[in-house]
């Protein structure tokens, strides 16, 4: 039975992943508390004593505007680790699959990015994660790497479940009206990952992986609201903002739509139209 490493299983995609890979083969998953990604060695342990077929990297430092101030933590989680879990597929001969995102871009394009597009992140973050893209290919062991793009779930911190707490908790929301994206559901993640996993020849390389359409943050909020109105004994008042009126430590880039056409013409995988995908999360 092929054996699989996962890491991160109680974040949004680890957590969904721990399902949809199990019947792929034996999954050992790890938390943050159990193999933290900032002591090398304690990686490298992990992947000797359990030599995977396959390794899933779904850990990652996330704090996107804390991340301004831990810089070196950041880097050493997004950007020096998947380097070490490389090294180590590597002289196994495993597939690494790792998760990376939109911020790798600066947001100035005016259409869809692609794989090819140069990345110019303008936040700590995405400079630890497009460090953790790079160190992989570096090594050149098999990997898949993803980006994808505003991630949400039932599960952790999301925009999704902050904007249904919210919503019982306040008269009006103001939203950022002029970010744009595919909010993507966790759990189309870890399906396409696991689709991907389970192919004969898995794809390997570098994949824009995000839900079709695109919106912004006001519209991704109009739609969580439309859809969950039945359950609110209230409902508040949305009001559109531009990002100016809502200043972060971390700048955003404004535009962080991606196309995932690669990943369709060589894996046959499509996600659906983010508002479908929110629905069927909804229903859960």
């Amino acid at each position: 039975m092929k054996k699989i490493l996962l890491t991160g299983r109680d974040g949004q995609v680890g957590w969904e992943l721990q399902r949809t890979l199990a019947p792929l083969g034996e999954v050992t998953a790890y938390s943050r508390a159990t193999l933290d990604l900032a002591d090398s060695a304690a990686v490298c342990a992990a992947i000797r004593a359990l030599r995977p077929d396959l390794i899933v990297n779904a850990a990652a430092y996330t704090a996107v505007d804390q991340a301004e101030s831990e810089n070196s933590l950041a880097m050493q989680i997004n950007g020096q680790a998947p380097g070490v879990m490389a090294e180590e597929s590597k002289k196994l001969g495993s597939l690494l699959v790792h998760y990376s995102t939109d911020y790798v871009f600066d947001g100035t394009k005016d259409n869809a990015y692609i794989e090819d597009d140069r990345p110019d992140p303008i936040n700590a973050y995405g400079r630890s994660k497009l460090a953790g893209e790079q160190a992989i290919q570096a090594v050149g062991c098999r990997h898949l790497i993803f980006r994808t793009s505003w991630v949400y779930g039932l599960r952790g911190k999301n925009f999704l479940r902050t904007i249904l707490r919210l919503a019982e908790e306040r008269t009006e929301l103001r939203i950022i009206n002029d970010q744009f994206g595919a909010p993507t559901w966790s759990r189309m993640i870890a399906g396409a990952t696991a689709l991907s996993c389970v192919r004969k020849t898995p794809p390997e390389g570098l994949f824009h992986l995000a839900s079709g359409g695109a919106t912004s943050w006001h519209g991704f909020t109009q739609a969580i609201l439309e859809l969950t109105r039945h359950l609110r004994t209230r409902e508040p008042v949305l009001a559109a903002i531009a990002t100016r009126e809502y200043p972060l430590p971390a700048a955003r880039p404004q535009n962080s739509r991606l196309s995932c056409e690669r990943l369709a013409a060589e894996a046959g995988i499509r996600l659906p139209d983010w508002r479908t995908a929110l629905g069927l999360c909804l229903e859960n």
